[in-house]
């Protein structure tokens, strides 16, 4: 019987061998393209050369613009279709008929049909210029001829894997809308003060006290910390804040905040694909050749969004080779896999970056609803409804329906247990019950795809500025440099225009409005003549990282919830320092500079929290290791693990006890704003717990409390010794796969999908941002998602590097393979020019018609 046993369980693991091998031999290399030699491609009408250096970056050669764009489309159809494909699905809000009954999956679905994205990009085709569309349709075209006679299998190994779950349709073919609606998940995570405006409300449902709200959302100090353009405070525009205590009355507290609850609760079930929540960010800054070592501009850029894998960016060149009326484009940068052009780089006359500019295009509006009625100034009118069914893949469909107002959906009540309307205490039928609906730019049709492809064809300052008339969602900055020797910053976007209105409620956008009274509808959209912008500045540099535009009261008003400046005044600094030394500023200076990992918030804190007694033994063994610290978050250092953990404490002890779980302290530079100002009023009663009855506790008990908290969580996490420490153990990013990533995959495939975990430098609102979030732990969730450097004098000295790869292929070679160099603080040589371009070549792919 031992021996059956033994042989029986020999024979069960030989088989799991096998099936391993076949699955890792097999079936995760079948999907890998053919990226040298020849193919033959339906639709092309000429020859199309695409060259792929030693990280597998495609550049694209071709004689005509159709030519150019359905390359593109089929070489990214190589390399991501899988990752298109799951977008489309999240944006058309179609996830579960990929990935099967899947309780979140449905969810999103439900959220994403509520707002009504695909709807949206559909009518924006009918706004689009002619050679958008164009390009749109051969881009469509070119992922369509990849896809032809290719089985699922053959396309990406998680149809394979999720097969095997499920039973799947073959991939539809790609349509433009497929790319215009990628657009909305673009503006989607990059909205504006969304969280802000739902946190105010939410906060004063525990604290029930505005000018304690206003404590947690400190205006912008920008002596202190520069806006982007130059200039002195001027009377005008301030933040307005509800200071009216009817605020409650006219709004209704309990049923306000059920409403904002169940709203906020909804739309945070959509899957977040480019990067939200406070610590995303991106900086940007350029400077003239008249501080340069080559007398040229430099431009540098690195969007601090969500790190994943793949990468949300893929590397591309996209080349005429002869640029004239029938191919306009000659442009190399950063893409969106799924969308044609190029959203980041440089042409040969022009380099640009973008960076969030953080403007309010959100509102929501606390309706008053009765029935299928709401109520609009007095009069009860009626909903606008619609049916939505969402097919779920091995199960049966799920139907919802929904309700709009004139300013947008209904997104309370929009998953299962929220409410849609919430009844207020000792309402009646003439007052109604709340409910949220959303006023958002990006459910109105624009022409944000008009504007990438005049960017990428763009070459002076004039065409920036006519292109961003055109690029209405999300609001940007955009930073940008001629090989002329011309910098400039321009603020594009559709920023809502609203009205003062007297009364309890605040009517600049950063509360909940009354929806039942018109006086509070958005009054357009400012002039794009009006918004900010600046060529050739005198300080001969320009710094864009989220920052406020522009001193307050000066300009059209944008919002009052910037980033509040503490990562774009270091870059300030840094600069001025070589400007001041006259030394000039070079590509490994705008590189070393992208990883400056110096730490504003130790810089607040660290002098008081060195004043403190906790004795001289254990506990204070981590303070000492303050008073050595150069405030780097290095990964080895000790001194940076101590503080994180500090830091983490102070916000616990300090705010968990009065505002609710869903807006827990980040640690963000928000965060750091407030607790400098309560650090000049130590009995200030955020400091006290309200949980410990009979007593009230201080600044110092609390700052105490938290240093000696941190020594022993630390100790327990790294061990007694303090030398042992190191913020990189603490401070790890674990990339996973975002439909095989999960638990529910088996452990193998995920440690194929899933690359190993990284240590990393960093913190939010520093310059190297690889946020984490302190409610949550101390992993890295946010950070460079790429990094640039563009050198104007000779384009191809500048050097780029991505987060992961530019394949989705967890089989290729360059699935991860940048993923070391970005940890590290690497970059890779950026080719531009067709002899550089064939100087990197490794692999040429001749593409025939």
């Amino acid at each position: 019987m031992l021996r059956v046993g033994v042989t029986t369980v020999a024979v069960v693991v030989v088989l799991a061998l096998v099936a391993v091998t076949v699955f890792s031999v097999v079936v995760l290399r079948r999907p890998l393209p053919t990226t040298d030699g020849s193919l033959d491609v339906a639709g092309l009408e000429s020859q199309v050369t695409v060259r792929r250096d030693a990280q597998g970056v495609p550049d694209v050669y071709a004689s005509s613009d159709h030519d150019l764009f359905m390359a593109q489309g089929y070489v990214q159809a190589q390399d991501r279709f899988f990752e298109m494909d799951y977008r489309r699905h999240v944006t058309a809000g179609r996830l579960a008929e990929l990935v099967g009954d899947v309780p979140e999956a449905i969810d999103a679905d439900k959220v994403t049909r509520t707002l009504g994205w695909r709807h949206v990009a559909q009518q924006e085709w009918d706004l689009l210029d002619d050679s958008t569309k164009a390009n749109l349709q051969s881009y469509a075209q070119g992922v369509n001829a990849y896809l032809d006679g290719r089985s699922m299998g053959e396309t990406a190994v998680e149809y394979t894997v999720l097969g095997m779950q499920v039973d799947l349709d073959d991939p539809e073919r790609w349509d433009p809308v497929d790319s215009l609606a990628w657009l909305k998940a673009m503006a989607w995570d990059l909205r504006g003060n969304y969280d802000d405006e739902l946190d105010r409300a939410l906060s004063y449902s525990t604290l029930r006290d505005v000018d304690k709200v206003d404590e947690l959302f400190p205006q912008y100090d920008g002596v202190a910390n520069a806006p982007i353009l130059d200039g002195t405070d001027v009377a005008g525009a301030s933040a307005t804040s509800a200071r009216d205590a009817g605020i409650s009355d006219d709004l209704g507290t309990h049923a306000l905040t059920s409403a904002v609850s169940s709203a906020e609760k909804a739309l945070a079930a959509i899957p977040e694909l480019v990067g939200r929540g406070d610590a995303s960010g991106s900086n940007s800054w350029v400077v003239a050749g008249e501080h340069t070592a080559s007398g040229k501009p430099l431009l540098a850029n690195d969007p601090h969004l969500a790190l994943g894998v793949p990468s949300i960016w893929a590397q591309v060149g996209l080349h005429c080779t002869s640029v004239g009326p029938d191919c306009g484009y000659d442009v190399s940068g950063f893409s969106f896999a799924g969308f044609p052009g190029v959203m980041i780089g440089h042409n040969g006359q022009l380099a640009w970056g973008l960076t969030n500019m953080g403007a309010d295009v959100t509102d929501f509006f606390v309706e008053r609803v009765q029935g299928e009625d709401y109520l609009r100034d007095g009069k009860w009118v009626p909903l606008e409804t619609r049916k939505e069914t969402i097919r779920v893949a091995g199960s049966d469909p799920v139907t919802i329906d929904v309700r709009s107002t004139v300013h947008g959906p209904i997104v309370s009540g929009a998953l299962d247990g929220t409410d849609a309307a919430v009844r207020a205490p000792g309402s009646d039928e003439q007052i109604g019950d709340r409910a949220v609906s959303l006023r958002w730019t990006a459910l109105d049709p624009g022409h944000t795809a008009d504007a990438v492809f005049a960017i990428d064809r763009s070459s002076t300052a004039h065409d920036i500025r006519a292109a961003a008339k055109q690029f209405d969602v999300p609001a940007q900055n955009i930073v940008f440099a001629t090989v002329d020797g011309d910098i400039g910053y321009q603020a594009p976007g559709k920023v809502p225009v609203r009205r003062t209105v007297a009364g309890p409620v605040p009517s600049d956008g950063s509360w909940p409005r009354p929806g039942w009274d018109s006086r509070y509808d958005w009054q357009g959209y400012v002039d794009p003549d009006d918004m900010p912008r600046v060529v050739d500045p005198a300080e001969g540099f320009l710094v864009a990282a989220n920052q406020a535009v522009e001193p307050r009261g000066r300009g059209p008003f944008l919002t009052n919830d910037w980033d509040y400046g503490y990562r774009s005044q270091r870059i300030r600094t840094l600069l001025q320092k070589e400007v001041d030394a006259k030394r000039p500023v070079s590509v490994a200076t705008m590189q070393q500079m992208q990883l400056d990992d110096w730490s504003p918030f130790a810089d607040a804190l660290v002098p008081t929290l060195l004043k403190l007694d906790i004795g001289h033994g254990f506990d204070a063994d981590g303070q000492k290791l303050l008073a050595s610290w150069d405030y780097r978050t290095d990964e080895d250092s000790s001194a940076a693990a101590y503080f994180a953990a500090v830091w983490r404490n102070i916000l616990q002890l300090t705010f968990w006890d009065d505002v609710p779980a869903s807006m827990r302290p980040s640690g963000d530079s928000r965060w750091l704003a407030v607790v400098q100002g309560l650090m000049e009023k130590p009995r200030d009663a955020f400091w006290d717990d309200r949980t410990t009855l009979g007593l009230v506790e201080t600044r110092d008990e609390v700052l105490k409390k938290a240093m000696v908290t941190a020594r022993l969580e630390l100790t327990t996490e790294l061990g007694k010794r303090t030398d042992d420490w190191d913020w990189g153990r603490l401070h790890q990013l674990s990339l996973k796969h975002p439909v095989l990533g999960g638990d529910a995959t088996p452990t193998f495939v995920r440690g194929i999908v899933n690359p190993d975990a990284v240590q990393l430098p960093g913190s939010p609102s520093v310059v190297d941002a690889i946020g984490w979030d302190a409610a949550e732990g101390f992993a890295a969730t946010t950070g460079p998602s790429m990094r640039m450097v563009v050198d104007l004098g000779d384009l191809d000295r500048s050097s780029w590097v991505t987060v992961t790869g530019v394949s989705g292929h967890p089989a290729s070679d360059h699935y991860t393979d940048q993923l070391e160099a970005w940890a590290n603080g690497k970059t890779f040589a950026w080719p531009f020019g067709r002899e550089a371009v064939a100087s990197a070549t490794d692999d040429t792919l001749v593409l025939e018609p």
